[in-house]
């Protein structure tokens, strides 16, 4: 199959134009026209529907697409290892997270990356949802639990716990529990039983709701729970990394926590060399370390 037509026809499927892929490709509509007719009768396939509006895909042509979509990818990994030099970092790396861990943990800390490699260009996607790696969808993840998917390095960083925390203004307005028991004369405040969040977490919320408490308060993201903490709404469920960069948070009823929640760097195996997930990995793991020792004093 011809790698110009393809590399055409990836244009407009994206594009969903011929005028826009032709101005992307610095060709003409008509020289467009006549390589997608190519392909369509060297296929013996339509790819497109034709309207006045634009260009819809069939259902062969979405089959193509998402062939030359991964093709695609895989050229840009090849090409980023290619720019890779021996001597610099540089260039773009996709890096993905949790919300929580990547706008309270990682992105406060990303100074010392960028002091280091001015040059790189970090675009952090944070969602719950498990990206892709070997797919390309990000080159670098930071997830809390070990990756399933094939062909990932892995290193596991460190083991996170969910505990309970309250401000020192409401522990001085409401007194500090020392039981269980005592909850009944204060607020519990944590992430909803349906949103997504670590295992051990869940766990731990589902075993204090068994508890007689009065009152609640439920959020969709435990940032939200760490804002409603440090308004003194409440003692609230939050991960135990969070107690180094807010200290006014006071660890309640020790003996009560989850269980370990590991956290793991991933990327793929193809990406074994390249000199921005190097640097990143580094970055990381000196950042954990630091954190472990402080932990420590």
């Amino acid at each position: 199959m011809d790698w110009d037509k393809l590399r055409i026809f990836h244009a407009v499927a994206d594009a969903g134009s011929l005028t826009h892929a032709g101005d992307s490709l610095h060709l003409s509509q008509s020289a467009v026209s006549r390589q997608i007719r190519s392909l369509e009768e060297s296929l013996s396939v339509t790819l497109f529907h034709r309207h006045a509006r634009g260009l819809i895909l069939t259902e062969q042509g979405e089959l193509l697409f998402e062939a030359t979509k991964a093709m695609v990818k895989r050229l840009d990994a090849a090409a980023a290892r290619i720019r890779d030099s021996e001597d610099e970092v540089f260039g773009e790396l996709r890096v993905t997270t949790t919300t929580g861990f990547g706008t309270l943990w990682l992105a406060p800390r990303l100074t010392a990356l960028y002091k280091k490699y001015p040059a790189l260009k970090i675009d952090l996607m944070l969602e719950e949802r498990v990206l892709d790696l070997p797919m390309r969808e990000a080159d670098v993840a930071i997830r809390m639990k070990e990756p399933s998917q094939a062909d990932l390095i892995r290193k596991r960083l460190m083991n996170i716990r969910m505990r309970l925390y309250a401000s020192s203004e409401y522990l001085a307005d409401h007194g500090t529990p020392q039981t269980m028991d005592d909850f009944t004369q204060h607020r519990l405040i944590c992430q909803h039983a349906g949103t997504a969040q670590v295992a051990a977490g869940a766990a731990l919320v589902q075993e204090l709701m068994s508890h007689d408490i009065p009152s609640t308060l439920t959020v969709n993201h435990y940032f939200g729970v760490l804002q409603a903490v440090l308004n003194h709404i409440g003692i609230g469920v939050l991960p135990d990394y969070l107690a180094e960069d807010f200290p006014n948070l006071v660890r309640v009823l020790p003996d009560t926590e989850s269980g370990d929640v590991p956290v793991f760097l991933a990327y793929p195996e193809e990406l074994r060399h390249s000199k921005r997930v190097a640097a990143f990995r580094e970055f990381v793991t000196e950042e954990i370390f630091a954190y472990r020792k402080r932990q420590q004093m």
